[in-house]
């Protein structure tokens, strides 16, 4: 039997790229626009918003009516190719654990079905240790960070309100949406009791920024992906406008086995498999830049072992793959009998909450540490497929237009139920769900397998992200986080993203790499 042959591109690159999602889509814009030679390879396959979304198609044009599938979980419509469950690509647990792990095959990875929600992690959360004695301080400050928010917001769009809090920071913003008005009741509510409600700070376009992409239109469908490209997702709003560079080669389908390095222990490319024909190729690069994604990132670098990294690459220390961690979330129902047999209009809004709650308590008269966010769900979208919400359960809990009903029902009396109850209750949780708290990696935030610092024995990577074992090898991705805040992590992946580029720009202009 033939030996399997290996194929080398005759090209070589200034950087080579894996992962086009938040990290990586950036690390592309930021070099290919400084005329640097781009490969940026990509797990999945191409994809283009404007062309391959499925915005505003109606649930009766799926087979499955938009139920979700292992292929789309979050829907038949849903902008993301693939999620927690992939075919030929399984995982384990350690026992007595639990994971889900969360992967998007396409161009812009899961950026095209995220919720946008991009707030700046605060000068508290890059010093946490220093606060509570917990965790580590990140080896830089809010100080160093904020430049890079400050060009994020203007580059990529974000909307929100400048309230002055200490720890939220301000930003560069588009004018809000309006609540809608299930958020005024909500609102009304929560202040009446001390709860801060504002505006939500979501990468969607209320104002057109540039004249590549649109403005919002208000269908609530962001998780689609926007064929305007009002919303922020990787591939709309940094790869396909860098591709007219003509300074990026886009190698889609290819999926990294491991990084190259020589003798001396520099890395020296990266070597893929095409998926579409399972042949292996090696590309290479002056740098190389891995935004895999968090817990992909890690797998690279264990995978890519040799003379001078036998415990695998950017390892000596032992660290790669450990502090991985996910932001915590739990979710709650509630009915407002308020709105029962509301009047029924257009509240679609953009993509998401129109208002949410910052941490607004003080630690010192708590009995645990730091603190998290609140998001408001609800309201009255257009309906989807099934019965949804468990509005079917709600007619022997309340008295439907002044009658008792049982539980259940259907015809007639169903669709008497939703037009009374519609828009007005949202799930229930309790202890046969534990509270509606979320699996580890349920929330898609996951970070911290490669992470940053200025201890090789402690960290992967220095403060600028590159390893500390390999002077031309970086990490874009959610893998450099030291910690997790009570804010969402992309627009600080986006952010730190920008910074290490901008930094391998600068060192290749000195000739330093």
């Amino acid at each position: 039997m033939p030996g399997i042959q290996v194929k080398k591109q005759p090209k070589k690159y200034d950087a080579v790229i894996v992962g086009s999602g938040a990290g990586g889509g950036m690390a592309t814009y930021v070099l290919a626009n400084a005329g640097l030679k781009v490969c940026l390879l990509e797990a999945g396959p191409m994809y283009d918003p404007k062309t391959d979304s499925n915005q505003l198609k109606n649930p009766w044009e799926s087979p499955r009516r938009g139920a979700s599938t292992k292929f789309r979980p979050f829907g038949d419509f849903d902008g993301a190719y693939w999620g927690w469950e992939i075919d030929g690509e399984p995982y384990t647990h350690a026992e007595g654990t639990k994971w889900e792990w969360w992967r998007s095959r396409m161009l812009g990875g899961r950026t095209n079905h995220w919720g946008r929600i991009s707030l700046r992690f605060g000068p508290k959360d890059f010093k946490r240790k220093s606060i509570d004695g917990l965790g580590d301080d990140w080896p830089i400050g809010y100080e160093d960070v904020k430049p890079y928010y400050d060009k994020i917001d203007k580059l990529l769009g974000v909307f929100g309100t400048n309230e002055g809090l200490e720890n939220d920071p301000d930003g560069i913003f588009l004018p809000p949406p309006k609540p809608r008005l299930h958020e005024l009741f909500l609102k009304k509510a929560a202040t009446s009791i001390g709860v801060p409600v504002i505006p939500s700070r979501l990468s969607i376009l209320t104002k057109q920024i540039n004249k590549e992409r649109g403005q919002c239109f208000y269908c609530a469908q962001c998780g689609r992906s926007c064929k305007v490209y009002a919303d922020f997702s990787s591939s709309s709003a940094l790869v396909i406008p860098v591709l007219k560079t003509g300074n990026v080669d886009l190698v889609t389908n290819a999926m990294a086995r491991e990084v190259l390095t020589n003798k001396e222990g520099l890395a020296t490319g990266v070597s893929y498999v095409d998926k579409t024909n399972l042949q292996e190729y090696q590309v290479e690069g002056r740098t190389v830049i891995l935004a895999a994604s968090t817990c992909e990132t890690a797998r690279l670098l264990l995978n890519s072992k040799s003379q001078r990294h036998p415990n695998g690459l950017a390892n000596s220390g032992n660290v790669v793959g450990k502090y991985l961690h996910d932001s915590t979330g739990a979710a709650v129902g509630g009915v407002l009998p308020q709105l029962f047999g509301r009047k029924r209009y257009n509240e679609d809004g953009v993509g998401g909450m129109h208002v949410y709650t910052p941490w607004w308590l003080d630690n010192k008269k708590l009995d645990f540490p730091r603190g998290y966010h609140i998001e408001y769900w609800g309201g009255m979208e257009q309906p989807a497929y099934g019965f949804g919400w468990g509005i079917e359960g709600e007619n022997e809990k309340f008295k439907v237009n002044g009658k008792t009903k049982e539980a259940g029902g259907y015809g007639k009396s169903l669709k008497e139920d939703y037009r009374y109850f519609y828009g007005v209750t949202w799930g229930d949780d309790g202890p046969e769900n534990d509270y509606g708290l979320s699996n580890p990696g349920n929330i898609i935030h996951e970070a911290g397998t490669v992470r940053m610092g200025n201890d090789p024995k402690t960290s992967a990577l220095d403060k600028w992200g590159r390893a500390h074992d390999c002077k031309n090898l970086f990490c874009t991705d959610g893998s450099v986080l030291v910690s997790q805040a009570d804010k969402n992590i992309t627009w600080t992946i986006l952010a730190l993203s920008m910074r290490t580029s901008e930094y391998i720009v600068d060192e290749m202009k000195k000739q330093n790499i």
